[in-house]
């Protein structure tokens, strides 16, 4: 650690030297291996997200089937055939269908 607060302080010139061009002579013997690598964590990524994707899916659907279940079971208990929705709330604008259209004279 000494090295590096040594370089960054201006404290040794031949150091920051001798960093600096050993990167460059090292560079283009990492960078070769460092791009395989980089795409195999690219592709990981992909596939980890592709799964999470697909098990989001199916937990969605699953809690869906289990909603409509207890609907179900509850409708059941009360001895009514359909669910215990609760009734639509009216908005402001009225729909499509209850519009009144003027008849043609």
């Amino acid at each position: 650690m000494a090295l590096f607060e040594d370089m960054f302080k201006g404290g040794n010139i031949v150091t920051g030297l001798a960093v600096g061009l050993g990167a460059a002579i090292v560079a283009p013997a990492i960078v070769p291996v460092l791009r395989p690598l980089a795409k195999a964590v690219i592709k990981a990524g992909l596939v980890a997200y592709d799964q999470g994707r697909v098990a989001l899916a199916e937990l969605n659907e699953r809690t869906g089937d289990i909603v409509a279940e207890a609907r179900a079971e509850l409708a059941e208990a009360n001895g009514r055939g359909e669910s215990e929705a609760p009734p639509e709330r009216r908005t402001s604008t009225p729909r499509a269908a209850e519009v009144e259209t003027p008849s043609p004279a």
